[in-house]
């Protein structure tokens, strides 16, 4: 659980007694391989911070096929938060791509720790705003990079993570087919 405070207090300061509170509001929540930790059409009840595996952000088109739009691992947070904030129905998925720990919390209980603690909603838009910016440079160098060199900035930026994920969810959050990605692997090692 102390990782879960160190990640926090990198965007602003935390007493004891606040450190404290968060961590007994916090509970454990395994998420096998395959299940949800939110569903698109539902409202996300829960925001939790990624102890171990990995999850996707992912949709799904009328054919059923799922794209992937991010990855989520470990010292990080997953949510939706635009449906856990406004308590809207999501419009995507969050699944676990390995078997995953999360310590999560409840609406009731991320409100109260707001109402509670002074600095804690400066400390989530801190981290919403990192995870934006750093969201929107991935996105843009995405728009005007070949196949080869999105693969490579993506083993760059995110190493040891394609060694975890499905060769097919990796092409598909990397915008390509799973057959490119295999000759593109080839072809650098």
């Amino acid at each position: 659980m102390q990782e879960l405070i160190t990640y926090l207090l990198q965007f602003g300061y935390l007493d004891v007694p606040q450190r404290e509170l968060i961590l007994s509001k916090a509970r454990w929540k395994s998420v096998a391989k395959g299940a949800y930790f939110s569903e698109a059409g539902k409202i996300s009840r829960e925001i939790g911070y990624v102890t171990d595996g990995v999850f996707r952000v992912c949709y799904y088109d009328k054919m059923g096929d799922g794209f992937t739009r991010y990855f989520v691992y470990e010292n990080r947070f997953v949510v939706d938060m635009n449906s856990f904030r406004d308590e809207l129905p999501s419009a995507e998925y969050i699944e676990a791509v390995t078997d995953c720990q999360v310590l999560a919390f409840s609406k009731e209980d991320f409100t109260e720790l707001s109402s509670v603690i002074p600095g804690w909603h400066d400390i989530f838009f801190k981290i919403t705003s990192y995870v934006l910016e750093n969201k929107l440079r991935y996105t843009s160098n995405m728009l005007v990079q070949d196949a080869q060199t999105r693969y490579l900035h993506f083993l760059e930026h995110y190493p040891g993570l394609s060694n975890r994920v499905p060769l097919s969810m990796l092409a598909s959050y990397l915008g390509i087919t799973p057959s490119s990605l295999s000759r593109i692997r080839k072809s650098i090692r």
